[in-house]
């Protein structure tokens, strides 16, 4: 995040125009706030993977009932919905490969309407960005 003061000086306006134009893209929905990110690895999680998991869709509804399960389990940091092989695909941080093991047995798996996983584990996050402005 880039402080206040540093954008006045550089677009040579006032703090307050600074503000006022900040929170209008706030409203608009172009910015979404400022916040602090926790470091996984800084809180003693090493081990970051990507789970593709294939859902049986015999009822309407059943989407939804993994989704709802999923939510549940913390160590599960982002779920999006897809098209293709998988219906559900999640990032998950976990204290080790036997931590990860273990919530994807005891906790994924055993939902009954999940019929199958795929596990990729990152070796090394490349970059993060947001999209240009």
């Amino acid at each position: 995040r880039v402080p206040f003061l540093e954008i006045e000086r550089e677009l040579e306006i006032s703090g307050a125009a600074v503000h006022q134009r900040v929170q209008k893209l706030i409203e608009m929905g172009v910015l979404s706030g400022s916040r602090y990110s926790l470091s996984p690895k800084g809180l003693g999680y090493s081990t970051c993977a990507f789970i593709g998991i294939q859902v049986n869709l015999i009822s309407t509804g059943t989407h939804e009932q993994v989704f709802e399960k999923i939510v549940q389990i913390p160590e599960i940091v982002e779920c999006h919905h897809i098209s293709g092989k998988y219906s559900l695909f999640i990032k998950i941080f976990t204290r080790n490969n036997e931590h990860l093991k273990q919530i994807i047995i005891e906790k994924i798996q055993s939902i009954p309407e999940v019929t199958a996983t795929e596990t990729f584990i990152s070796l090394e996050e490349g970059f993060v960005r947001q999209l240009p402005v």
